[in-house]
């Protein structure tokens, strides 16, 4: 995959859904809650008024209708802004 985003923008590969609860009940599809942490897969260059922080690999937590959910070789992803992330987890 060769995708470069512009700006403050971080292309994020959201981490899979649980599949099982603690007590073993499998959780169909249209149940899942959409993950809410993913790992970064390429970042912009930032803008004159925000330097990039987020690189690629770290993990972060972002929020739950964030970014933009697009398909690159049958994967999922989202592109979002910088700003949009909360955190970096480790």
């Amino acid at each position: 995959m060769n995708i470069k985003p512009l700006s403050d923008r971080v292309l994020v590969r959201p981490a899979e859904a649980e599949q099982k609860t603690a007590s073993g009940i499998i959780i169909p599809d249209t149940a899942k809650e959409k993950p809410l942490q993913g790992e970064v897969i390429a970042v912009g260059h930032g803008t004159k008024d925000e330097e990039m922080v987020l690189k690629a690999g770290d993990r972060v937590l972002y929020g739950k209708y964030a970014g933009t959910e697009i398909q690159l070789d049958g994967e999922k992803y989202l592109i979002m802004k910088q700003n949009d992330v909360f955190a970096v987890i480790g």
